[in-house]
């Protein structure tokens, strides 16, 4: 696969709206002494619905559209964000997906966006990007300036700044920091934004070729948040899991997209049947002892463009979503 768009590129205006527009969307904006922006979408500020918006463009490395809008497919939530993108392979792997794992001390959090694709080391005397995924997918950007978003609600310490811009090769007043805690209103929404990419992430696990994955579109009921961490992520997983509405439109044989189609769905995970933050507290805590498989949307639509035939497979769970989301 080969890849000549820049992600970081297509971001800037976007991030340049988070802070010209912050008085307006409910944004924190401020300078550490490195030079770093840090703009706060949610930790000592509302932030909002809007916000979140945009922050998923961000995520997608500016190449998904998102919008929020009311809808009637499930009982109770009618509030939705739907995301799309004809590039979804580098929109979604290659910027959105919270590949970057960043710790210092106690301070732990992921990292998503942009600044992914820009992140390299030296091996061998020749720079390669810091996450193998990078290296199959032939892609690896470069732009002036770069941006991360980072799930947490403290701002990370310097070494931890000083590190992400390093890797991205920038000086620290190049970079731009969006924080989005997870309880937040934006942090939902970018999360629950994730739609479409835990759909690739998992088309990826099941050795599907990215190649053939050329068009797809996502949808996924904006859950409330709640101001417990371990109740908060629940809910935006499981918005996901019991409501996540998936359509790829993939290149290659009938057999393949109705393959792919019956093993996308969330409901085939073997820890499938219970609202995450359950299942999350029954694996004491680790991410690891969760069964892969359960990462990817509710219903899916695989439509096979070579011959024009869909295969529909997976359904919506109302009563776990309502079970989640606290009705």
């Amino acid at each position: 696969m080969q890849y000549s768009a820049s992600v970081n590129k297509y971001t800037q205006p976007l991030v340049q709206q988070l802070i010209d527009d912050a008085d307006k969307l409910r944004l924190g904006v401020e300078k550490l002494e490195n030079g770093c922006t840090i703009i706060d979408a949610g930790i000592n500020v509302p932030g909002g619905l809007e916000a979140g918006r945009i922050i998923t463009e961000i995520c997608m490395g500016g190449l998904g559209t998102v919008s929020i809008t009311q809808s009637t497919y499930t009982e109770n939530w009618p509030l939705s964000i739907n995301v799309h993108s004809s590039n979804p392979v580098l929109a979604c792997l290659g910027s959105q997906y919270a590949g970057w794992s960043l710790a210092h001390e106690k301070y732990y959090a992921l990292g998503s966006g942009p600044a992914r694709a820009m992140a390299t080391k030296e091996k061998d005397g020749v720079k390669v990007p810091v996450e193998a995924l990078y290296q199959e997918l032939e892609y690896n950007d470069s732009a002036d300036s770069t941006v991360l978003v980072i799930e947490n609600d403290k701002i990370p310490p310097l070494a931890i700044v000083d590190k992400v811009a390093t890797a991205c090769g920038v000086s620290a007043d190049q970079l731009t920091l969006i924080m989005t805690p997870t309880s937040s209103i934006a942090g939902s929404v970018q999360v629950v934004g994730r739609v479409l990419e835990v759909a690739m992430h998992k088309a990826h696990e099941l050795h599907f070729p990215l190649e053939n994955i050329i068009d797809g579109s996502g949808s996924a009921p904006v859950c409330p948040p709640h101001p417990d961490f371990v109740k908060a992520m629940g809910r935006t997983n499981d918005a996901i899991l019991f409501a996540g509405q998936v359509h790829l439109f993939v290149k290659g044989s009938d057999e393949d997209a109705e393959k792919l189609a019956k093993a996308l769905p969330s409901s085939t995970s073997k820890d499938y049947g219970k609202p995450f933050a359950e299942i999350f507290k029954a694996c004491n805590y680790d991410f690891f002892k969760i069964d892969g498989m359960l990462f990817s949307p509710a219903s899916v639509i695989v439509t096979a463009v070579d011959s024009g035939r869909s295969f529909r497979a997976g359904k919506l769970d109302n009563a776990l979503l309502d079970q989640s989301f606290g009705v």
